[in-house]
């Protein structure tokens, strides 16, 4: 029996209190498995952003900053550590609700709150090992400086994960935040506010606005007295706040869309390399950035292994998240269920082959899921092969050499991830090196370590998160130079000897 849970009605989560949006507007929830409206969020706008950068900011100065920007890590470590434990106490509750609300399957949810632990416990050593590693001794004396950024993220594939990939480094940092989660997926954010008040954490150090992102992002992204913005989401969305940052020289870092290759190679076992493909393209709904959803395959395997292919695809179990054993659930939104067919029914009309998939399940009558499609006859100017769907679709083409491989692989805009699978580890190492992407994978698709860079090149953004390069992304370095000679400097001729 599948048991659903009440979803908590929140408010805005401001200067370390809960706080009404100032037009009071709410936003439905809708549970994408059912398409039933199954609670609201708080939808905040200009007027409640003005609200959450005064707060951002009293937290900074507040005690001249002694409480929390300039206090010892040691201080900042304590809360860290306490959301995280918070995190793992709460994590059956947070799961259910975040399968509910982006209908990602619960096992996956129920992994993500050990990741969401596990990056924040990361972050309790890292300024250290930071100051450690980055020291160097010159003549003259010089020291690291915080930098005081507030940030702007949404997402909707990992709503509370990717929300701790920016909060852990920005708050270990000693920097005071603003998140402003997708309208899509708030609710586990919203409840990480409960639990930095139930730890304690100082008032205003991490505010949340919910909300639509024109009425709250966009005054958030413009504001001349938010330092930094931190975004993960599509290449369209991230290429407006960029073109708002550089109005104020504003620092952005940003983790964007992609359209990530798998190369399989002629000398693989057929089933390990299907698994891998499915689980790189199909993992978290299809909605995952890092996807890799253009299949590049050796002609002389092709058609064997796209057959043991399609029989993985067929066998992943679709169903409402909370069913035990779900593997693919369905897609965020009625909008995004709408344009994930637009792009199949695209593919087929300009002549690619659907070889399995390509519509709704038989067996779900409602909610927003797509059967997870495998395309082929795929040239390289057709939509399907150049466009991100963020949803389960994987296109198909063949390859004759390793040089054929690496170009096709390289044929696009984006640059996040890419996966090669092959057991001569030489030519794995050479594929390695040319692809053009920010993060690749040998022999597998997907994992992620939180000690690890993460982040793209290309139209997928720039800027690495998680480890100490994500702690970079807010600290600033700043030189003092002290003179300690008692001698004069002696380049002026001094008056008291004319």
């Amino acid at each position: 029996m599948i048991m659903s849970i009440p979803i908590p009605s929140r408010q805005l989560f401001i200067d370390g209190k809960w706080a009404e949006p100032v037009l009071k507007k709410r936003i439905s929830i809708i549970n994408p498995a059912t398409e039933e409206i199954i609670g609201d969020i708080p939808a905040a706008t200009a007027e409640d952003v003005e609200l959450a950068v005064a707060a951002a900011r009293k937290a900074l100065s507040r005690n001249k900053g002694a409480e929390w920007s300039k206090a010892p890590g040691a201080v900042r470590a304590k809360y860290l550590r306490a959301i995280a434990a918070k995190i793992i106490e709460r994590k059956e509750v947070l799961a259910k609700y975040e399968a509910l609300d982006c209908g990602k399957p619960l096992d996956e949810s129920a992994w993500d709150m050990d990741d969401v632990a596990g990056v924040l416990s990361i972050m309790l050593t890292l300024p250290k090992v930071w100051m450690q590693s980055k020291r160097h001794h010159f003549l003259f004396r010089w020291t690291h400086s915080k930098a005081m950024f507030l940030r702007n993220l949404l997402e909707l594939n990992y709503p509370l994960l990717m929300a701790t990939w920016k909060v852990a480094p920005a708050l270990a940092a000693g920097c005071a935040a603003i998140l402003k989660p997708s309208e899509l997926a708030s609710v586990t954010c919203l409840e990480l506010a409960d639990i930095c008040q139930e730890v304690g954490l100082p008032a205003g150090v991490l505010n949340i606005l919910t909300g639509y992102g024109p009425e709250a992002g966009a005054p958030l992204a413009t504001h001349p007295h938010v330092d930094k913005i931190a975004f993960t989401g599509s290449t369209a969305t991230g290429s407006k706040i960029m073109a708002s940052a550089a109005q104020l020289v504003k620092p952005v870092s940003l983790e964007l869309g992609g359209k990530s290759p798998i190369v399989i190679f002629d000398d693989v076992d057929l089933d390990k390399a299907a698994e891998w493909t499915a689980f790189g393209c199909f993992w978290t709904n299809g909605q995952i950035c890092s996807a890799t959803s253009r299949l590049i395959v050796h002609e002389s395997i092709a058609a064997e292994f796209l057959d043991r292919l399609v029989k993985w695809i067929k066998n992943i179990k679709i169903s409402d998240p909370l069913e035990e054993g779900c593997r693919l659930g369905p897609v965020v939104s009625g909008g995004q269920y709408e344009k994930v067919l637009k792009f199949i029914s695209t593919a087929k009309s300009e002549g690619a082959k659907i070889l399995c998939g390509g519509g709704r399940p038989e067996h779900l009558k409602k909610g927003f899921f797509v059967e997870p499609t495998l395309i082929s006859e795929v040239t390289t100017s057709m939509q399907i092969w150049r466009e991100e769907v963020f949803g389960p679709v994987l296109c198909v083409k063949t390859f004759s050499s390793e040089d054929e491989a690496i170009e096709l692989a390289n044929d696009t805009h984006f640059g996040l991830g890419a996966a090669v699978i092959s057991n001569d580890l030489e030519r794995c190492e050479r594929v390695t090196q040319a692809f053009q992407a920010g993060i690749v994978w040998v022999n597998c698709s997907q994992p992620c370590f939180c000690q690890a860079p993460w982040g793209g090149n290309k139209r997928s953004g720039f800027g690495r998160e998680l480890g100490e390069w994500g702690l970079d992304n807010y600290l600033s370095v700043k030189q003092v130079t002290q003179y300690i000679s008692d001698e004069p400097w002696g380049w002026y001729k001094s008056p008291s000897k004319l």
